[in-house]
């Protein structure tokens, strides 16, 4: 097994691990945006702190995987598409980081979205998956 393929194997998997965080932890502040008894609202935000925690390594290492096939195999991974890729990444990332202020917003009793925004909200990484798994099997430029 070559470093190349482990490297690749990592970073899908981590990739696919953060998305998997990614695409829940707001549908629990849809759920916690709805709750109505603080019992609820209290068990919503441990889930979130918990998996908030969870992913965040995850999606650290998916990003150093890739950063590392880059910096490895140069050849293998160059062109506009890839450019596009790493902001869509990068966007992301800041993605993330949001998710854990709209976190703190609601440990502090501050959320200010309704569960229609947080819906919204949540399909945000479906699109930058979508875009991509265009980018990287097509490699349009």
């Amino acid at each position: 097994m070559s470093v190349y393929s482990v490297l690749k194997v990592l970073h899908i998997f981590f990739v696919v691990s953060w998305f998997a965080g990614l695409f829940y932890l707001p549908r629990i502040f849809v759920n916690h945006a709805m709750a109505e008894d603080e019992a609820t609202r209290e068990r919503l935000g441990m889930m979130e702190r918990k998996l908030y925690r969870f992913v965040t390594p995850i999606g650290a290492l998916a990003i150093v995987c890739g950063l590392a096939l880059w910096f490895t195999f140069p050849g293998l991974y160059s062109g506009g598409w890839l450019h596009v890729k790493t902001a869509l990444v990068a966007g992301l990332a800041a993605y993330h980081v949001y998710c854990g202020r709209l976190l703190r917003d609601f440990a502090a009793g501050r959320n200010r979205h309704s569960h229609v925004w947080y819906r919204v909200f949540n399909e945000l990484p479906v699109l930058v998956l979508l875009a991509v798994l265009v980018l990287v099997v097509m490699r349009p430029f």
